[in-house]
């Protein structure tokens, strides 16, 4: 079904729940929500290739027709039990942005924006049914349906628009604004709930983003309906001020907005004016989502021994058969430690930051049990043996692997499964950790700087396949991890080497090698 038979039905649904509608006028700004924005939004979201797209169709009809036939009944014993299948209907679109999340990771802060409106819905979902149901929520009923709108036009289509803006551009000021309009309607109602005073001040936070969002849509370069994509975001501008209002009469006891003026107006601006706006205007020009990175990935899963992937035992003397493949010109150390490596000592000295060290002592007790990344809380530092095997052809999918085994007395720190991919004439060394049901994978960029050779997970550029995932079944999950390593020759046959991790940009631990040429391969 195209747009306009998708817009004329939604259509014909709302205006027959507005002539069977007996309540309050400002009751069916939820209901136009649930019936028109909802469903044309779902289907500017979603893609052809989702598991969601072909259950949509036979799950949409129950959603949408238990709202019509609430307002065609009237109130009944039945309300409940429809309210209900709307809700879980709104539980469904949640899994849908669930498995688009884990099926991305922490990559394209947009779709994540998309991603939490569509996650968000089910909490509307789940207001409304609190109103019907009459479920005693510490509310007043007018307050719990307006709870209920809130989220399905601030936690849900906020959030989508503001992906599909993402789209087209982003920096970091968008991610700034993004983050604070998902956080936002949580702090609000925690706000209205507990603190007046904290819905005042999430109220300041989403007039923010609420304004970075309206700068960048007239930053961004959107083909066709530009300006009600802008008028959209603009009409937010102008109905926050009504709730910034409303907020300061709550705090100071000095009302200047009441509840039937925000209704009036607040509520008839989001629904006639942003809502109406964004969906036509995105109907006509919804951007295309990047395409998600695409690389050879390990196939060996769960907790590994060396000697059981390797070909015959074969012991392998270096991580890469010829350095030339990166397209690098390294010092000759360097290049003999990746294509000689067994043939260097390496000493390491660990140093977890401080306000992870208590996080290390759990997580150590984790990775004493998988065998990787398992590394001392002391800083001393101490000798890494082991030794690099070739992994038996067909075992792990990736070509030329070598499985690098890493000791610290006698434990196991590491192993590693490397290899490298090509794209868009750039190489990567491409890392696998094997993890119980699932795997760690590291894709590398390699550099210069200077002398010393730079490997990091960092992109230099958004189509790069650079990061840290975790492979899953057919997911491909990107963390909110970051690794640097620095190798810099300090004289002939010894190298230095900084290997420093952030988790969501901060710091959590640096590890200092000393690499020196073993005195019987001089």
């Amino acid at each position: 079904m195209n747009v306009y038979k998708t817009a004329v039905l939604c259509g014909l649904m709302f205006f027959l729940s507005a002539a069977f509608h007996e309540g309050p006028w400002y009751y069916l700004l939820l209901t136009a929500a649930q019936l028109v924005y909802v469903p044309l939004v779902l289907r500017q979201v979603i893609q052809k290739e989702d598991w969601f797209y072909k259950t949509y169709k036979w799950i949409a009809p129950f959603g949408y027709g238990s709202v019509l036939l609430l307002h065609m009944l009237g109130p009944s014993p039945a309300g409940p039990i429809l309210a209900g299948i709307y809700l879980l209907f709104t539980v469904f679109v949640a899994s849908y942005g669930v498995t688009r999340f884990l099926k991305r990771g922490f990559v394209r802060f947009e779709e994540f924006s998309i991603d939490m409106g569509l996650i968000s819905l089910m909490i509307g979902g789940g207001w409304f049914f609190a109103h019907i149901a009459e479920v005693d929520t510490g509310f007043s009923p007018i307050i719990t349906w307006l709870t209920g709108i809130h989220f399905h036009y601030s936690s849900f289509l906020l959030p989508v628009f503001a992906g599909f803006l993402g789209r087209l551009l982003k920096g970091t000021v968008y991610r700034a604004a993004v983050s604070i309009l998902i956080v936002s309607p949580v702090i609000v109602a925690a706000g209205i709930a507990f603190s007046v005073w904290l819905e005042l001040f999430s109220v300041i936070l989403y007039i923010t983003g609420i304004y970075a969002l309206i700068w960048h849509s007239f930053k961004a370069d959107i083909p066709r309906g530009k300006w009600l994509i802008r008028l959209s975001f603009l009409s937010l501008g102008i109905t926050i001020l009504f709730s910034l209002a409303y907020a300061s009469g709550n705090a100071f006891g000095e009302y200047a907005v009441s509840i039937d003026t925000m209704l009036k107006f607040h509520g008839v601006l989001n629904g006639g004016v942003f809502a109406l706006a964004g969906v036509i205007g995105w109907s006509v020009s919804t951007p295309a989502s990047a395409a998600l990175p695409s690389f050879p990935v390990s196939k060996i899963r769960g907790k590994q021994h060396a000697a059981d992937l390797a070909a015959e035992a074969q012991i392998h003397v270096g991580l890469v058969d010829d350095m030339k493949i990166y397209g690098l010109k390294t010092t000759d150390t360097i290049t003999d430690f990746y294509e000689h490596t067994s043939g260097y000592r390496l000493f390491a000295a660990v140093h977890w930051h401080t306000w992870f060290k208590p996080f290390a002592f759990f997580y150590r007790w984790i990775s004493s049990r998988t065998e990787q990344i398992h590394l001392p809380l002391s800083s001393a530092q101490k000798e890494m043996t082991g030794g690099i095997y070739t992994v038996r052809e067909g075992l792990d999918g990736r070509p030329s692997v070598r499985a690098w085994h890493r000791q610290i007395d006698e434990k196991t720190v590491f192993l590693a499964l490397y290899s490298y991919h090509q794209k868009d004439g750039e190489t990567y060394m491409n890392i696998a950790l094997p993890l119980p049901g699932c795997s760690m994978i590291g894709i590398l960029e390699l550099s210069k700087s200077g002398d010393s050779l730079l490997l990091t997970s960092r992109k230099h550029n958004p189509s790069s396949d650079a990061g840290i995932y975790l492979a899953w079944k057919n997911y491909l999950f990107k963390l909110p991890l970051d690794e640097v390593f620095r190798v810099e020759e300090t004289e002939k046959g010894k190298l230095a080497a900084t290997h420093h991790m952030k988790a969501a940009g901060i710091p959590f631990l640096t590890i200092d090698y000393m690499i020196s040429k073993k005195e019987s391969s001089f």
